[in-house]
């Protein structure tokens, strides 16, 4: 469960990204060169490293820019009362309109955000439609395959989370016919969804050697099919699946802060985190961007000052919560290691948990190495207290609840009181709060809000309206290029 300093993504994996979306000419003539060093399509898919390399590319794209940087960060967080903008006002200023829902369906950063689950989703399709016929090791076979069907099913979780009814795709388009599809109804999405996640939590494995830390496993399957039951509050399921998650030997890392650093990466703790780390044989395409978009700016150059804590998230937490200090980094302050952060500057917080030393060298981008934590044992055990809480068993839910308040406690002298009441509309109440500060920063809170129904109740004041911003808007590209076959969120 530690970190592996060789992260089994390798050059290989960036390659295979070209590979499989290699497309045939009509006809050939002496302009039609072959690409050097890569493989042409019909070539490809014939031999166990093929698909070894067609599943690396799966993870290797995880880290690219409209999985990890600006898109989600506009998508999946500045609509939340916990982020905005940040970087100087004049800086990228459009996404304000995300941060006030006056977004337009022009926007670029819908179409980022649509088109990078949707270049994942076929990237797992390409090796969905085709390993099953490669002659290779069968178990291992399956086992990519699980690993396909994992990163298939987080990509639909977030494009569900955003817009609501979306096309499905579960296979590689074969010809005409196929390729323009009108939305899929979300609840057939998150039946597709859950399908994916329970064949892959049939085969993955429960860890991995050395040499592939960082892939799916088990309790990653099971977890985020925990959070897909959640947000169609299928109670009885959330507590079964965190339940078995629970089982797996997980545990909560003991340093709050210190889980968030390079050197803790894949800890005990870890779930699930997209592999970050650059290769300087292929540094143009490797370098994850994700910490350099919210990196604090100015003298010490960490990074760009986008998407910083607010004073709201700021309020939430409780007198004396250590948490606070390890999720925001204040102007003024010297870091744990040893950045002294500027008094002056654009913006009065940034976002702690992505952040990386200046000691950390890096290649092209500033924190290139900093991994995405997707699922951290803490929002386990959360899950588990929200679904036991609403089952009826409040002892278990006080259990669950008081192992993450336990963690920030430990070792800091922190007086954060233990959650006793069992009356169910407070106790809900208090677990929400707990995924607030557990989880803040981690692109979580401005969906997690929305499920909830609070969503009026939390961000109106910011423009948020019912019946509208549940979603947000269908990118007008997708709509326009289909020729009216997508259509259009309600009151977009």
């Amino acid at each position: 469960m530690f970190r592996n300093k060789h992260k089994f993504v390798n050059a290989l994996s960036i390659s295979a990204l070209a590979i499989t979306i290699i497309t045939q000419g009509c006809k050939k003539s002496f302009l039609d060169v072959p690409p050097q060093g890569q493989q042409a399509s019909t070539e490809f898919f014939v031999t166990q490293d093929d698909a070894t390399k067609a599943v690396n590319s799966i993870y290797g794209n995880l880290r690219e820019w409209k999985e990890t940087a600006f898109a989600p960060m506009a998508v999946e967080s500045l609509g939340s009362d916990e982020a905005e903008k940040g970087s100087t006002p004049a800086d990228a200023s459009y996404m304000n309109a995300y941060d006030n829902f006056t977004i337009s369906a022009t926007d670029g950063q819908l179409q980022d955000f649509w088109n990078g689950q949707y270049q994942s989703i076929n990237l797992c399709n390409q090796v969905l439609d085709h390993i099953a016929a490669i002659t290779m090791d069968e178990n291992l076979k399956n086992r990519y395959i699980a690993e396909a069907k994992f990163v298939r099913a987080y990509n639909y979780f977030r494009l569900v989370r955003a817009f609501g009814d979306v096309v499905l795709r579960q296979h590689v388009a074969k010809d005409a016919s196929e390729y323009n599809l009108p939305r899929t109804p979300k609840a057939q999405i998150y039946a597709a969804i859950e399908q994916d996640l329970t064949d892959a939590a049939a085969v993955l494995p429960q860890a991995y050697g050395s040499a592939d830390i960082g892939r799916a496993t088990k309790g990653a399957a099971l977890a985020l099919h925990a959070k897909v039951a959640m947000y169609q509050q299928k109670w009885p399921d959330v507590l079964n699946y965190t339940n078995l998650v629970m089982g797996l030997g997980y545990s909560l890392f003991p340093d709050f802060e210190k889980s968030f650093r390079i050197a803790n990466e894949n800890n005990s703790e870890s779930v699930f985190e997209i592999q970050c780390q650059s290769l300087p044989s292929i540094s143009g395409a490797s370098t994850s961007q994700y910490s350099q978009i919210q990196g604090v700016p100015g003298a010490l150059n960490l990074g760009w000052g986008f998407n910083v804590p607010t004073q709201a998230l700021v309020d939430a937490f409780e007198p004396g919560d250590p948490r606070m200090d390890a999720t925001i980094i204040f102007r003024g302050e010297t870091t744990p290691e040893g950045d002294a952060i500027e008094l002056t500057g654009p913006n009065p917080r940034y976002n702690q948990k992505s952040y990386v030393p200046k000691s950390v060298p890096f290649v092209q981008n500033q924190g290139e190495d900093q991994n995405v934590r997707v699922i951290r044992y803490a929002e386990v055990l959360l899950m588990n207290a929200e679904a036991a809480n609403e089952t009826g068993d409040a002892g278990k839910a006080l259990t669950s609840l008081e192992m993450v308040r336990a963690r920030a406690r430990a070792g800091n002298n922190a007086i954060l009181p233990k959650v006793t009441t069992t009356d169910k509309d407070a106790l809900r109440l208090a677990i929400w709060h707990e995924r607030q500060v557990e989880l803040a920063m981690e692109f979580d809170r401005y969906f997690d809000v929305i499920r909830q129904g609070r969503g009026a109740a939390i961000f109106g004041t910011k423009g948020w309206k019912a019946g509208t911003n549940e979603v947000w808007p269908i990118p007008q590209n997708e709509i326009d290029l289909s020729a009216g076959v997508i259509t259009q969120n309600k009151n977009y």
